[in-house]
């Protein structure tokens, strides 16, 4: 079986994946990582040469591929990955992977993401903690709906990394 972690960029996909796939003695892939590693150059790169656009169809077409050939890995989306094409549909339907949506505050994502804007390519061109704070409401009220699609849902506010992978083994089972 794969697990899939979906949710806005910083609610902890990727921390929480490699604790809860080592629990688990699975492999861990961060989608981002994989398609940079196989398209040999960096998101941002991707973003800025050929558009995001053509970076949404990379997504969906490797996020095809490892569920169709991989078995016992925690897969860490990108935060907007289930929001494009049919990618969310290619998730549930997927019989041999659980989707659980990290739900994190607006507050929380803000203190994490203010300092690593220069990273995100869609967050680079914000100034302030009040303008990130609305474009992050925003994207959650677009995304949501999306998110909310997962088969379960752990909200990680509060919670200890710890405490998450526990959560998130209970609804393994």
């Amino acid at each position: 079986m794969n697990v899939i972690l979906i949710g806005y960029m910083a609610s902890g996909k990727s921390t929480i994946g490699k604790i809860l796939a080592n629990k688990l003695n699975y492999d861990f892939i961060d989608l981002d990582d994989y398609i940079e590693k196989k398209e040999q150059t960096t998101i941002v790169n991707i973003f800025k040469s050929r558009g995001e656009i053509y970076f949404r169809k990379l997504e969906t077409a490797y996020l095809k591929a490892i569920l169709e050939h991989k078995n016992n890995v925690v897969l860490s989306l990108g935060g907007g990955t289930p929001c494009y094409g049919n990618n969310m549909d290619v998730i549930l339907s997927d019989t041999n992977s659980k989707s659980i949506y990290l739900k994190t505050s607006i507050p929380a994502l803000v203190s994490r993401l203010k300092n690593e804007k220069s990273k995100r390519p869609l967050l680079a061109h914000i100034e302030t903690d009040d303008l990130l704070s609305e474009f992050i409401g925003k994207h959650l009220f677009e995304r949501s709906q999306f998110y909310n699609l997962a088969e379960a849902k752990i909200t990680t506010d509060n919670k200890t990394e710890s405490e998450i992978v526990e959560e998130l083994l209970l609804n393994l089972l």
